[in-house]
C-alpha cells in the first residue's frame, strides 16, 4: 500500500474534524480566490475554479461564499493578495515531502513549515531537491462496491485513463493532469459512480519502504503538522508503510 493511499485514509479522516473547525473552508476560499484570480472567474472556462466549487459544494459551503471568494480573484471586490509557493524537503526514513502552500506572508509561511518539517526530525531543502521523484497525474477513487473492477476499467480506459489499480477496499483511477482527467470523471459518473475524490496530485516514481515504527509514527506526525498549516494545500511524500506497521500505529 503506497504513501499516497495511506495519507488520502487519514486526510479523509481529519477532513470530519477539520470541517468542524472551519479549516476545509478556509482553505476552499483561498483556492476560489486564486483559481479566479488566474484565468478567470468563469467556472466552464476555468477548470480549476471548477474543481474548487466542486469542492465547496461537496462541503456545503454557502454559495454567497463561493461568489465573494471569486469577485475577489478577479478583483470585483477587496480582498487579501495570496500567491502560492512550493516547498521540498526530507521526513524520517529518508522520505521524500513535497508542500504545497498559500500564503500572503512568504517569509512567515516558510519560518513556519521549516520548523514543522525540523521538529519531527525531517529537513526543509531547496526547490527542486525531491520534485524530480514525482510525476503531475489525475487521481479518482472509487470504493470497490460502487463498480467491479471490469466495468470501471472498461470505462476508464475508453476515457483515456492511464492506469486502474486496487488498492485497500478501493480503486484508483490514474489519468494525465489535463483533460483527460475531466474526461475520464465525467465517464466514471455517466455510469452512476460518485467518486470517492478526485484530484489533480503529484504521484512518486519509486516508494521509500518504511520498516520501522517509530520511523512511521514520526513521518506520520509530521504528514499530519504539515497538512494542519493554515497555509498548507496539499502534502505530498514517496512513503510505503507496511499494513502490519500501519495497524500497529492505528491501535
Amino acid at each position: 500500500m503506497g504513501g499516497h493511499s495511506h495519507w488520502a485514509g487519514i486526510k479523509h479522516k481529519k477532513a470530519l474534524v477539520d470541517a468542524k473547525k472551519g479549516k476545509v473552508f478556509t482553505k476552499i476560499l483561498r483556492e476560489i480566490t486564486i483559481a479566479a484570480k488566474m484565468s478567470g472567474g468563469n467556472p466552464d472556462q476555468n477548470p480549476r475554479l471548477r474543481k474548487a466549487m466542486d469542492d465547496a459544494r461537496a462541503a456545503n459551503m454557502p454559495s454567497d461564499n463561493v461568489k465573494r471568494a471569486i469577485m475577489k480573484g478577479t478583483g470585483q471586490l477587496p480582498g487579501v493578495s495570496y500567491e502560492e509557493i512550493t516547498y521540498e524537503g526530507y521526513g524520517p526514513g529518508s522520505t521524500a515531502v513535497i508542500v504545497e502552500c498559500t500564503t500572503d506572508n512568504k517569509n512567515r509561511t516558510f519560518a513556519e513549515i521549516r520548523k514543522i518539517f525540523t521538529s519531527r526530525g525531517g529537513s526543509i531543502g531547496t526547490s527542486g531537491c525531491v520534485s524530480y521523484m514525482f510525476k503531475s497525474k489525475g487521481l479518482i477513487v472509487v470504493n470497490k462496491d460502487a463498480i467491479s473492477e471490469d466495468d470501471l476499467m472498461n470505462v476508464a480506459l475508453e476515457a483515456g485513463a492511464e492506469d486502474v489499480r486496487t488498492e485497500g477496499d478501493a480503486y484508483e483511477v490514474i489519468t494525465a493532469p489535463d483533460a483527460t482527467f475531466e474526461a475520464v470523471k465525467k465517464a466514471i459518473e455517466a455510469k452512476g459512480v460518485t467518486p470517492e475524490s478526485a484530484e489533480l496530485t503529484m504521484l512518486p516514481d519509486t516508494e521509500v519502504n518504511i520498516t520501522d515504527e517509530h520511523v512511521a509514527e514520526s513521518l506520520l506526525k509530521m504528514m499530519e503538522d504539515l497538512d494542519d498549516h493554515d497555509d498548507t494545500k496539499n502534502v505530498y511524500s514517496n512513503y510505503n508503510i507496511p499494513d502490519d506497521i500501519m495497524a500497529k500505529l492505528d491501535k
